[in-house]
């Protein structure tokens, strides 16, 4: 939240809450509020949904000391034992634990263990309700992880699957990534746990209901550019001459301009509404978030100065150690290979590439890193990572089931035209009615190796390649080796 901007609005619904960054929207409406000490606990819906949810905004990153954070997750362990046993009094837990195990990736937040029976036995992995919103949605991929380890281990036992517990109502995003694994219902159970009544509920793995989601309209780039022509000669006005040519405009929407230097966004131009008038204004700001500035002539020599010290700090062969170096990355590899798509694969379009796109699903927005289109029509997903992340695979396959949702709403059989093209994208281009294909890159050597553990898991109908390009991408994208699917 401290990227972020706050909006808290008065509606015909109710009180709303929106949150919003470079990278993220989130609105929910608020139902009701409790301040405990220092945490303000935040009774929220999303929209179109029934159940309410608890957000809570604490003064502090982590409000709970690593002692509590510790006896939270010991009474969770003992909670989820009785609960299974409860619920499968003829199967016998076994083996659960917290433990961090740094060489297999298993960190202390997730329960996980197995239920036995005989010689068959589930893998299980459980989250509690008190960890962040990131650590239950990342479970998935541990849970994998920890069903590939128990079938290893397991020598007198057949593993027949994996079962994870996630807090009552935080399923959906495991539920529509479950939804596409090798195996289907037979390998993979989701459960709901209810901490306070102790009670599981299973979620059922063809219940997709939840994907509703809407792309957001292609703005004109020509109008775009002419209507902020003024403004951005402005900000060119404060870049070093020889530079200018790094700079990358980026339309946000048709009342606002971005400009980027290696992905790192240094300046924006936007049309507001006068104060007390429906007249309206565009301004210049330099900087983001808690140091956006306006500019104005009093203060353009200092924002010169600061925008040239920027692009002085912020280049190829800049110091590694520089905060203005480092920040960003991975928004900078995703600009090389936008310049540069051939150098992933020649058959891409990069006259229809889309950086950022946003689309949203119940109120929040997700940036898709890049869209683009192969030679033959197929629409090609493209999802980056500057450093090791093991959720790489599933937040591929996040973007992906989102761009084949939307590929497959109400095509123009006459035209071929879709929803895509509806919205804006891919001017004059066929698009085949083939399901996407997903494109994961990072560099050789920060690709963390659950992620190929992962896509082994993947669903067939899942068409990817793993990408991994060379450590000196920020001088020149070259890819190192590829791995696909089927293969």
């Amino acid at each position: 939240m401290r990227r972020s901007k706050v909006e808290i609005g008065d509606q015909r619904t109710g009180c709303t809450l929106h949150l919003w960054s470079e990278e993220r929207n989130l609105v929910r409406r608020v139902v009701g509020t409790e301040l405990r000490g220092n945490v303000l606990r935040v009774a929220v819906l999303k929209f179109g949904s029934a159940r309410p949810t608890l957000l809570e905004i604490s003064a502090e990153k982590e409000r709970r000391t690593p002692t509590t954070r510790e006896e939270t997750r010991v009474r969770y362990g003992k909670l989820l034992d009785r609960v299974l046993h409860r619920q499968w009094p003829d199967w016998r837990a076994d083996a659960f634990r917290t433990s961090m195990d740094l060489e297999k990736s298993f960190g202390p937040a997730y329960a996980r263990g197995m239920l036995v029976q005989g010689n068959r036995a589930w893998a299980v992995i459980g989250v509690n309700e008190n960890e962040a919103s990131a650590t239950i949605d990342g479970i998935l991929t541990f849970g994998i992880l920890w069903l590939q380890h128990c079938r290893g281990t397991s020598t007198k036992r057949v593993v027949q699957g994996l079962r994870v517990v996630v807090p009552r109502g935080a399923g959906v995003l495991t539920l529509s990534r479950m939804a596409w694994l090798r195996g289907g219902e037979r390998e993979w159970e989701l459960w709901e746990m209810d901490q306070r009544a102790e009670e599981l509920e299973q979620r059922d793995l063809r219940d997709q209901g939840n994907l509703t989601t809407r792309l957001v309209h292609l703005p004109n780039e020509q109008r775009g550019k002419e209507r902020f022509a003024e403004s951005t000669a402005r900000v060119l006005a404060l870049v070093p001459a020889a530079e200018r040519g790094l700079v990358e405009q980026r339309l946000r929407s048709g009342a606002e301009m971005a400009f980027l230097l290696h992905g790192l966004e240094f300046a924006r131009a936007r049309i507001r509404a006068l104060e007390g008038s429906f007249n309206r204004a565009e301004e210049v700001t330099v900087g983001t978030g808690a140091s956006e500035t306006q500019l104005t002539a009093e203060n353009e020599p200092e924002l010169r100065a600061l925008v040239a010290e920027l692009f002085a700090r912020r280049r190829p062969v800049g110091d590694q150690r520089d905060a203005l170096f480092r920040m960003q990355p991975e928004r900078w590899l995703e600009g090389e290979l936008r310049r540069n798509l051939a150098a992933l694969d020649d058959t891409l379009d990069s006259e229809h590439c889309y950086s950022q796109m946003a689309a949203f699903a119940a109120g929040d927005r997700g940036m898709l890193d890049l869209l683009t289109v192969a030679e033959d029509g197929r629409l090609v997903v493209i999802e980056v990572k500057a450093d090791e992340d093991p959720q790489l695979a599933l937040q591929g396959l996040d973007y992906w089931v989102r761009v084949r949702w939307h590929h497959g709403q109400n095509p123009d059989p006459a035209t071929g035209l879709g929803e895509f093209q509806r919205h804006g994208y891919f001017a004059g281009v066929r698009l085949s009615d083939a399901a996407p294909r997903l494109l994961l890159v990072a560099p050789a050597l920060r690709i963390h190796s659950a992620t190929e553990v992962v896509l082994r898991h993947l669903d067939p109908r899942v068409e990817w390649t793993l990408v991994a390009v060379n450590e000196g991408w920020r001088n020149g994208v070259k890819v190192v080796w590829r791995k696909r699917s089927g293969v």
